[in-house]
């Protein structure tokens, strides 16, 4: 039986030392089966979900490859969209914390051009972004990649329904033969193997289907029949009726994401949307806020939510149902995570019905049907954060650390540090959750008190309008 103690693969006592620090104890089972061929330099196709730990595997796998000393860019990982390479270059810098002099770029659209061409310009060893803006910066001869050792695609039958086929191709030509391709997918259609037979050389696959089982098993499972007036009127009388501490509402468009916060707003429910109209800040705010509990609903498009790793979400409710059983999976699987149970709703007007058909055909079951009048609904309901963030005029770029911000709002503010939640400091700001009963409390000692010694302006956050 394969050991799950990461000590027992042949990697370096500082990558030992920084997955214990990052909370790595064990290795989940699509580490287990895919790290080993990883670190072997295998070609290897990985089939998991959403939160199975397969950016750790290749995380963990590139880092080996890498000659710190040879300050050239020798790892490539593509993501479909802005949010999910963040998330992937965080946790590549997090996994790379113990390595000396480790440089990791992020590329993708929403973020001055100048300040990326300018970290290319003084060299990195790892590149994480968007096939769009990593193709610019290709085209405008800002990156250099004949010393990739090893190529990642991401989330690849996203960028592929996302249409970056050709994209990916151009890319991929541009890359020396002698490297190691890994390719990543949740779902594994024949557009995919096309893709994997063209880059990667008798690639070994890995399939961990044991996430799925679970989501199928503690996820209920609800089926609303409403006419299409009646959406809006259902989706309040579920948070009426099932009063979650958290949700995601799915559309199919970015305007209906807008519309649909919206709607939610003038009813007392916190939401906010996230969509491709907004620019990168709007987008980090809007995650920030729905991940340190103070913005409790997020309404996004599919796109928009790719990528993203939200645990204990109670409740999921798709506004209009996807047009591919693949999907609909998809999204339901954000809820009943880690044991948890998890509730899914979908809204279903008659021409919508075949969509239905195909997920049953697809899971094998029959859906479940209720009707609006069965929900129990309660005209005072509201719903809030448990938590407000707080925004600071001043991120690393000021030298402000986590423990700067904690220390005046512990010490002088005079707040505990069980009404403190999440830190982030970004490059020029910083933000903190903070009870939203303490509210008050600190806003009042930030009008005049300082953080590190000087004055630092601090305003609340708020879902976007």
């Amino acid at each position: 039986m394969t050991s799950l103690d990461f000590s027992s693969l042949p990697i370096s006592p500082e990558q030992l030392e920084a997955l214990d620090g990052a909370g790595f104890t064990k290795m989940t089972p699509v580490q287990a089966e895919s790290l080993p061929l990883i670190l072997e330099r295998k070609d290897v196709i990985i089939q998991a979900q959403t939160g199975s730990g397969k950016t750790a595997a290749f995380g963990i796998g590139l880092l080996n490859h890498l000659n710190p000393r040879f300050f050239g860019v020798q790892a490539l990982v593509m993501c479909p969209t802005r949010e999910l390479a963040e998330q992937v270059s965080q946790s590549i810098r997090q996994l790379a914390s113990r390595m000396s002099n480790i440089k990791t770029v992020l590329l993708c659209g929403g973020k001055p051009f100048g300040p990326q061409r300018d970290s290319l310009r003084h060299g990195a060893h790892i590149v994480v972004g968007t096939p769009g803006r990593i193709e610019d910066h290709l085209q405008r001869g800002n990156l250099e990649l004949k010393g990739v050792k090893t190529f990642v695609l991401d989330e690849a039958d996203r960028m592929l329904d996302m249409g970056f086929a050709q994209v990916m191709a151009d890319i991929t030509a541009r890359l020396p033969k002698n490297r190691q391709t890994l390719l990543l997918s949740a779902t594994f259609p024949e557009d995919i193997k096309k893709v994997s037979r063209s880059i990667q050389l008798n690639p070994l696959q890995i399939r961990v289907e044991e996430p799925a089982r679970r989501e199928k098993q503690i996820v209920e499972q609800l089926f609303f029949e409403v006419q299409k007036h009646e959406r809006d009127r259902c989706l309040l009388a579920l948070f009426e009726h099932y009063r979650p501490r958290n949700a995601m509402v799915f559309c199919n468009t970015k305007q209906q994401c807008a519309e649909v916060a919206r709607f939610l707003r003038t009813h007392d429910i916190e939401a906010a949307a996230i969509h491709g109209d907004l620019d990168q800040r709007e987008r980090d705010q809007v995650l920030l806020q729905f991940a340190n509990d103070s913005c409790p609903v997020l309404v996004a498009s599919d796109v928009a939510a790719r990528g993203l790793d939200i645990p204990l979400l109670e409740m999921v409710v798709n506004y209009e149902l996807p047009r591919d059983a693949d999907t609909y999976v998809h999204r339901i699987g954000r809820t009943g995570r880690a044991g948890e149970s998890g509730q899914a709703f979908s809204l279903v007007t008659p021409p919508e019905a075949p969509r239905m058909r195909v997920v049953e055909e697809y899971l094998s079951t029959n859906c479940i049907c209720d009707v609006l009048s069965s929900l129990d609904r309660d005209p005072n309901y509201q719903l809030q954060g448990s938590r407000v963030t707080l925004q600071f005029d001043a991120g690393r770029k000021q030298k402000i650390r986590p423990g700067d911000l904690l220390g005046a709002l512990t010490g002088d503010a005079g707040l505990s540090g069980g009404q403190i939640g999440k830190i982030t400091i970004a490059e020029t700001s910083s933000y903190v959750a903070i009870d939203r009963l303490a509210l008050r409390q600190a806003m009042n000692y930030l009008a005049n008190g300082k953080v590190k010694g000087r004055a630092i302006r601090a305003r609340r956050l708020k879902a976007q309008q």
